[in-house]
């Protein structure tokens, strides 16, 4: 049973208690949100059919899929290709895949 010593207002018991009051998770969140992101997933929206092979054979270079698997990956756009990169190899992927015909996009 909690025990309510002299002096000890609401507001402390329920810090006690981990309920705290509502500025502290506030702040976090907004600090969160102010970070920028590091990783990004990289999406093909589609390509020009003329390029496909062209495309399945780039998919193969940045991933470790096998050559039915980057096909198969290819042919279900738009998908995923590849989670977590940094900025600086996505945009590179990016424009390789662009100079080839296909349409990736970075969120």
């Amino acid at each position: 049973m909690p025990m309510m010593i002299p002096g000890m207002g609401f507001g402390m018991k329920r810090a006690v208690r981990g309920g705290g009051g509502g500025g502290g998770g506030a702040g976090a969140k907004v600090e969160e949100k102010k970070a920028e992101k590091t990783a990004f997933d990289l999406k093909l929206e589609g390509f020009e059919a003329a390029s496909k092979i062209k495309i399945i054979k780039e998919v193969r270079t940045f991933t470790d899929l096998g050559l039915k698997e980057a096909k198969d990956l290819v042919e279900k756009a738009p998908t995923l290709l590849k989670k977590g990169v940094t900025k600086e190899e996505a945009q590179k992927i990016i424009d390789k895949m662009k100079e080839i015909g296909a349409k990736v996009v970075m969120e």
